[in-house]
């Protein structure tokens, strides 16, 4: 009785924590044709409108061309230093250029800066017949990065964009993810996202991203613009410990992009707040182990465990773990065993899985023996 009377309780003074909290209005009312913004550390979604709908890219494409080449550069295939020659294709290419010389030979470094800072249409394809052989080498090896970060709404045709293609396209929630992908897989590039301009052949460009000289929380990430796709830009911003993402496609003017994405971040910033849970290896249990070479294991999320709530009620979040039972070795660290849940009251708000610390290898024969016996009383 003394529990049932304590869980209500309990459940009433979370609802009363709750209903205090300060009122969180409708996101804004931007004029774009889907936007979604999310926070970066924990996924969560904060606005949306038309998110997973099929729209053309133009040149956020350009996002999934750097994740490519990133991977290629992080695994040792490609150095900043290599120098690309620059093929008559590339040098042909229309619309925004870093103005790189056929026949030439061009360092990584400055090729992907121009493809980030300036769009450069010409470095984009360099880039991709270095890494992918062929432009269309290039574009199936996007498509595969896509499916494998699970952007089941995109599809890729060429690495800038630049054309319409009824093959070509993707969704603000896909290119959402994208972005988070870059910023947490390769932290050492993303640092190009916030240079405001770059230099080459004399030429000097202004990154087209006006957020980046309006808003100093702003580092990044990337615009794009066709006739028929409007005027896009994906924006990354951070404010104290929180970071956001937003994307708007299809807007009338570049004005009209940044007003709209400054009104989001705005937005996401002054009624939610992120709050950290459990810290990547913070031991959340240490259950019993059978048939181990240990009869106990230390069990952690191998990330930070963060969520996004409305702002005043991070004190009422909880968590639960649950475990596989019987626990039983062997035990691999890259292998979850179990489960973190963060509530909102009620409401599972997030879930992040639990892995051993460490591994732990299966015991002899008798440990084995023993333990088998141990479980016909558990």
């Amino acid at each position: 009785m003394m529990r049932v009377v304590f869980a209500s309780l309990l459940t009433l003074l979370l609802a009363a924590t709750v209903e205090a909290a300060a009122p969180v209005p409708m996101p804004p009312d931007i004029e774009a044709r889907g936007y979604l913004l999310i926070d970066a550390a924990s996924g969560q979604v904060l606005a949306e409108r038309a998110a997973s709908e099929r729209m053309e890219p133009a040149s956020i494409t350009k996002l999934m061309t750097a994740y490519v080449v990133f991977h290629a550069l992080a695994d040792g295939r490609l150095k900043l230093t290599d120098e690309v020659l620059i093929s008559e294709n590339a040098w042909r290419a229309e619309g925004s250029r870093t103005f790189v010389q056929v026949g030439t030979r061009v360092p990584v470094e400055v090729l992907i800066k121009g493809m980030i800072v300036q769009s450069g249409n010409d470095a984009t394809i360099a880039l991709a017949e270095k890494v992918g052989g062929t432009e269309s080498g290039f574009a199936q090896m996007m498509n595969e990065y896509a499916r494998r970060l699970g952007m089941n709404g995109s599809h890729f045709e060429d690495a800038a964009g630049l054309t319409p293609m009824p093959k070509h396209y993707s969704t603000a929630r896909d290119i959402a993810t994208l972005s988070r992908a870059i910023i947490r897989d390769f932290p050492q590039y993303y640092g190009y996202y916030s240079q405001r301009e770059f230099t080459w052949n004399r030429i000097r460009q202004p990154n087209r991203n006006g957020l980046l000289l309006s808003d100093p929380s702003v580092d990044g990430i990337k615009t794009g613009h066709t006739e028929s796709a409007g005027y896009c830009l994906v924006t990354s911003a951070r404010r104290q410990n929180t970071r956001l993402i937003s994307v708007v496609l299809g807007t009338r003017s570049e004005k009209a992009r940044e007003a709209a994405s400054a009104a989001l971040l705005n937005y996401g910033f002054t009624f939610f707040e992120s709050v950290t849970l459990k810290k990547r290896g913070e031991v959340v249990l240490k259950p019993r182990l059978y048939k181990g070479e240990e009869n106990t294991v230390e069990v952690a999320p191998n990330v930070d465990v963060m969520v996004t709530v409305p702002r005043g009620q991070g004190a009422v979040l909880t968590t639960s773990a649950t475990l596989q039972r019987p626990l039983l070795a062997p035990l691999k660290t890259s292998v979850a065993v179990g489960e973190l849940q963060v509530k909102l009251g009620e409401q599972i708000v997030s879930r992040a899985p639990l892995y051993p610390r460490t591994d732990v290898p299966e015991a002899g024969f008798f440990g084995r023996l023993y333990d088998s016996v141990l479980l016909w009383f558990d």
